[in-house]
């Protein structure tokens, strides 16, 4: 339990954390005092953190049920979230369920009731119909972009798990929003709001590009050659357009990731890590990359396909430009194009044709050992280190998940590590590693 300040403060050291930024320590507060609560921070501000550490304070320690029950609008967001209370560690154990993944999967890890389970609503909602865990203990209920999860389609989920839990003592909804709807369902009489969306994209820049093809992917590249090696997404507005334009960028030697609701589960998290880890600089997605999803800052978006809505546009621009840093948001146009209303008027940019950009020094390397097979991060990397001959600077990013670990490692010394490490044991489990 966080039951002292000295207890919080191991908590955001263990997480590498100095000190709570002000929307934190003041939601952190709110939280703890008010029975509802709605929070409206940007992308990226660490909303997370904030409603996570004033429930941690309040859990009861002695309780074997369930005590919390967090919803997000994606799959990404709800492993975002698990990942997070895990690198706390409280000692509460926690679990997400989301859609695309086997229900016998679930019910092994909520076999013992967790304190705190985190969800997409269908998948939550499946359960409760099952009668997979009992809420009468429920204290907690946080909508996590709540507005984000009515939009695609979640209301009836929503509305049947807010019926299924009466005996709530506190609601958290939070939104990256100013365009938001509150439900009556929903159940809100007096809610505190916490409004730090005031300053949002302050730092942001907008450049208007104009191609005169009305298939504007080589216009695309030369923009890409202009803005040089640094990370971004290129967004578009249908899933059959992102196969289309990474098949392009692929025969030009461009690297670059893949993100879409069309793709599987396993795929896309894979696109993401690879992305967080350096390993590909550059995500081409669709909106689902705008909102929810645990990715560095960015230096820049490009609107390939101009949003159709005012929100669109709003989320897509939140990615770069976050927290008080800068980051260009381009307007890809073709000269036949009318821009929306919502974008205004911009002047058109001059791109310099310069080289490509170049593949990145990272690459990703997977490891069949994970949580399930009580490895930490101390564990992999000592194990790269000694076994693998590697220097500390050869490493980057590890993300251990439940079966394996991904790692970022420098490409020049991939080939040598898997030789060195492949078919060895890290502690008593032995592991294969291969480039993925």
């Amino acid at each position: 339990m966080i039951s002292s300040t000295k207890s919080l403060e191991d908590i955001l050291k263990k997480m590498g954390i100095e000190k709570l930024n002000p929307m934190q320590k003041e939601a952190f507060e709110v939280i703890k005092e008010e029975k509802e609560v709605i929070l409206l921070s940007p992308t990226g501000s660490g909303k997370t953190l904030a409603f996570l550490l004033p429930i941690i304070a309040q859990l009861d320690s002695e309780s074997t049920e369930l005590q919390a029950l967090i919803l997000s609008p994606s799959r990404e967001l709800a492993l975002q979230i698990e990942t997070v209370l895990r690198e706390m560690g409280t000692g509460y154990k926690s679990n997400a369920v989301y859609g695309g993944r086997a229900m016998g999967k679930d019910k092994i890890d909520i076999k013992h009731t967790p304190s705190i389970l985190v969800g997409t609503p269908g998948r939550v909602a499946d359960h409760l119909r099952r009668n997979s865990f009992d809420t009468r203990s429920l204290k907690f209920l946080v909508l996590d972009e709540f507005d984000k999860s009515l939009e695609i389609g979640f209301e009836t989920d929503m509305h049947e798990i807010l019926d299924a839990c009466p005996w709530v003592e506190k609601k958290i909804l939070t939104s990256a929003t100013q365009r938001m709807r509150v439900p009556q369902f929903v159940g809100l009489k007096g809610p505190k709001k916490l409004n730090y969306l005031m300053d949002e994209n302050s730092a942001l820049e907008m450049k208007l590009v104009l191609s005169e093809d009305k298939d504007k992917l080589e216009r695309l590249v030369e923009l890409l050659s202009h803005i040089g090696n640094h990370p971004g997404i290129v967004f578009c507005n249908f899933r059959e357009s992102i196969e289309r334009v990474s098949d392009y960028l692929t025969e030009r030697g461009i690297e670059h990731g893949t993100f879409s609701g069309g793709m599987e589960q396993q795929d896309r998290e894979q696109s993401l890590i690879k992305f967080r880890n350096s390993s590909q600089q550059l995500l081409i997605a669709t909106d689902l990359a705008a909102r929810g999803i645990d990715i560095p800052e960015l230096n820049f978006i490009i609107h390939y396909h101009l949003p159709v809505k005012e929100h669109e546009f709003t989320h897509r621009n939140g990615r770069t430009a976050r927290m008080n840093a800068t980051g260009t948001a381009y307007i890809l146009k073709w000269k036949g194009e009318d821009l929306p209303e919502f974008i205004g008027n911009l002047e058109e940019i001059e791109v310099s044709k310069k080289a490509l950009p170049k593949p990145s020094e990272w690459r990703t390397v997977y490891i069949t050992a994970g949580r399930r097979d009580k490895i930490s991060k101390g564990d992999i990397a000592g194990f790269m280190i000694k076994q693998g001959k590697l220097e500390k600077d050869d490493l980057g990013l590890i993300e251990i998940k439940p079966e394996g670990t991904y790692v970022a490692v420098k490409a020049d010394k991939v080939k040598s590590l898997i030789a060195a490490t492949n078919n060895t044991r890290i502690k008593k489990t032995k592991v294969r590693v291969r480039l993925d």
